[in-house]
């Protein structure tokens, strides 16, 4: 296992939910933080910006650089690299977190909506982890993890929501692409989803309220669940699309009753993924 201390990470997204989770928990282990986000002014529904995420990262331990950015833009994120490398001498982990959601069928979704999911969802991981690529090749601990899930083949995953699915499995395809491009550069790329709905400002507002919430585990499943990852050798964990309580069982941690967002809670699986690990309750 790797001693994260002074390494950099480099995270689309990051202002709030998972994205913040992950960048305030490896903060602890005193690394750095670029986040690049187009939250720079509160949202009356959605608490946090880059700044206040800043702030956060900086008391749990860490450095931060709260970056201005739009990810589908790739001269903004070019030049959000350029001023990573500038104020922290390299990057070590790429982290693709940032994520549109519009659950609509085919039939009901605005080309629009359709558009700026792909855009951010599979466009935004290529753009952002092709950037950081060069750099990621000179580190000795480079690593590549994507919020995105397994490849599931089921069509149950497409008939709702077919266009959600297309972005999110994209950013799966692309992150295993670049596992088997950059295998002999000894970058490590894998995808990490969470086994069920995670307490975010998304679940709240868009998948159902407070009953979805009462549904839900904790952002610090998959944060935790991150870090397991990252400390972990990149050259011999690659190329794989993990879920957080399995990563987590292979780190000893088997108790999970402290991600859990509200007591005796009946918890739902989240979407692309179809069961609970064998011998484990729901």
């Amino acid at each position: 296992m790797a001693d994260l201390e002074g390494l950099t990470v480099f995270m689309s997204g990051g202002s709030r939910g998972i994205g913040l989770a992950i960048a305030t928990r490896l903060a602890q282990d005193a690394v750095n933080v670029t986040i690049v986000a187009k939250t720079d002014e509160p949202h009356p529904k959605l608490p946090g910006t880059i700044h206040t995420a800043a702030e956060e990262i900086e008391a749990a331990g860490g450095s931060a650089l709260p970056i201005v950015g739009d990810i589908r833009d790739e001269d903004q994120v070019a030049r959000a690299v350029e001023q990573t490398v500038e104020r922290f001498g390299g990057i070590d982990i790429c982290v693709n977190n940032a994520s549109a959601i519009n659950l609509s069928s085919v039939g009901d979704l605005p080309v629009k909506r359709y558009d700026l999911m792909q855009a951010i969802n599979a466009r935004g991981t290529f753009v952002v982890t092709q950037a950081c690529l060069p750099h990621l090749r000179e580190s000795d601990h480079a690593h590549v993890l994507t919020l995105s899930p397994p490849l599931v083949t089921d069509p149950k995953w497409l008939s709702p929501h077919a266009a959600y699915t297309l972005s999110k499995l994209g950013m799966t395809m692309i992150t295993l692409g670049v596992a088997g491009d950059e295998r002999e550069s000894g970058v490590g790329a894998n995808c990490l989803w969470p086994r069920t709905m995670i307490a975010t400002a998304a679940v709240q507002n868009l998948l159902g309220g407070d009953e979805a919430m009462g549904k839900s585990r904790k952002p610090s499943i998959v944060a935790d669940a991150a870090r397991a990852i990252l400390v972990q050798d990149p050259r011999e964990l690659t190329g794989r699309t993990l879920i957080d309580d399995e990563v987590l069982a292979e780190a000893g941690v088997h108790d999970l009753s402290a991600y859990v967002y509200q007591d005796d809670a009946d918890l739902q699986l989240d979407l692309f993924v179809d069961s609970w690990p064998e011998g484990a309750a729901a």
